[in-house]
């Protein structure tokens, strides 16, 4: 045992040992590890940055790993996030890293793994201009009724898959992102049907690369309104486990893991969705039990003051929408071939044509890439190129392709920043 410890070892994980530099240096009492943390090469060779940090060497215990590639706390022998490094540096240190490394840079520490998953790491990155954009989207899997999620190659580097969703294949599900983390909210049972409604919720961290059940809704639902407002995750309306629809509104809170039963719409709804401006909840579209066919009520909650109001502007029968910028964009069921374009500063609408690509009969599912929205076929279509339009690019040349594309048809489309 002497032998062992009088010779130091540091825990380099692996896929980090060609980010990591080492250089050890004498000294009279210890040993002090040079320690650089570097992106790729072409990153920080641009950029011509190498952060160095000095560190004190302690006998290091190498962690015991379980299930969850999570060290047991009896084993994590350091109490700093990187010893001999101020706290505030060490952070900076970890946000450098490619995000990719991630997963495995929480098998360090518990304490490297705290800092992974928080919130604080998306600010550090945004601060020293590390965040990357990637592109997630739900494809079905030939032959099965199953789909599953996978990332598109925005910046050229190969992207691991994503693992399996728990849980049973769902549709009429909600998506929320909030700070690299992707909320999958209730739903149908695919393989069951609409008899089978889903109450539960389960978070995948873009950062760890896994899936985490999270407390259960208070009301099972499927086909409703959903959007992120001031931090929180907001549900209204859908329909519920008896078939029956809801005017029910729920929010979860992210830091307290909980839901809480709010004031509901003034009338039943579903088949709706919902978006945010200014602070505020909009759930437009779908049906409701108080009007004959599509409702074109906007319902509108102000948290401030939890209250709803109405205004009668919106938009009916929508397949497909995307917040970019200030503004909301649609597709409506009638015309795949036009983009219905809302600003909430005035609740005025605008139509843009969609040009003529492949068949004219493609509906489209939408995404957000860039700054440009991403316009992908619902509908596996070979030869399709996906349409792009870039609201800033003068006018005649807002439209053109992008090379992004599903390995089949797009169900659904995020994009996360972290």
């Amino acid at each position: 045992m002497q032998g062992l410890l009088s010779k130091p070892r540091v825990f380099i994980p692996i896929g980090l040992q060609e980010e990591a530099n080492i250089e050890v240096l004498p000294s009279a009492s210890h040993k002090v590890i040079m320690l650089a943390f570097v992106g790729s090469q072409e990153q920080f060779a641009q950029q011509q940055t190498c952060l160095h940090a000095r560190m004190l060497l302690k006998p290091p215990t190498r962690p015991k790993l379980y299930s969850g590639l999570m060290p047991e706390e009896e084993h994590d022998s350091y109490s700093d996030l990187i010893p001999g490094l101020p706290e505030d540096l060490a952070k900076i240190c970890l946000a450098l890293v490619p995000r990719s490394h991630f997963p495995v840079m929480g098998a360090v520490s518990k304490r490297w793994m705290s800092f992974l998953e928080s919130k604080e790491l998306i600010s550090v990155r945004k601060e020293v201009g590390k965040l990357e954009e990637w592109v997630y989207v739900l494809t079905p899997e030939a032959g099965t009724k199953g789909s599953h999620w996978e990332i598109l190659e925005c910046s050229g580097q190969t992207q691991s898959p994503l693992p399996r969703m728990p849980g049973l294949t769902k549709a009429g599900f909600g998506v929320v992102v909030i700070g690299g983390k992707l909320f999958v909210i209730a739903g149908y049972a695919a393989d069951h049907g609409k008899e089978y409604v889903s109450d539960e919720v389960y978070q995948y961290d873009s950062c760890l690369n896994r899936w985490t059940l999270l407390a259960k809704m208070n009301v099972a639902r499927c086909d409703f309104a959903c959007a992120e407002v001031n931090g929180v995750i907001y549900v209204a309306g859908g329909f519920g486990p008896n078939g029956d629809s809801l005017s029910s509104v729920e929010v979860y809170n992210p830091e307290q893991n909980r839901w809480t039963m709010i004031e509901s719409l003034r009338r039943p709804r579903w088949g709706c969705f919902g978006c945010s401006f200014e602070g505020k909840l909009y759930v437009m579209g779908g049906r409701s039990s108080f009007t004959i066919g599509n409702s074109r009520f906007v319902d509108m909650y102000n948290p401030i003051n939890h209250a709803w109001g109405e205004f009668k502007n919106g938009c009916v029968m929508v397949t497909a929408h995307a917040v970019l910028g200030e503004k909301l964009f649609c597709i409506e069921w009638k015309n795949q071939r036009s983009l219905a374009i809302f600003n909430p500063a005035d609740n005025s609408w605008q139509k843009i044509p969609v040009p003529l690509t492949g068949s004219s009969s493609t509906r489209f599912s939408l995404g957000i890439h860039d700054d440009k929205l991403l316009l992908f076929p619902l509908e596996e279509e070979p030869g399709y190129q996906t349409l792009m339009y870039d609201p800033a690019a003068p006018t005649g040349s807002e439209w053109c392709t992008s090379k992004l594309k599903p390995s089949g048809s797009c169900l659904c489309s995020v994009t996360i920043k972290a």
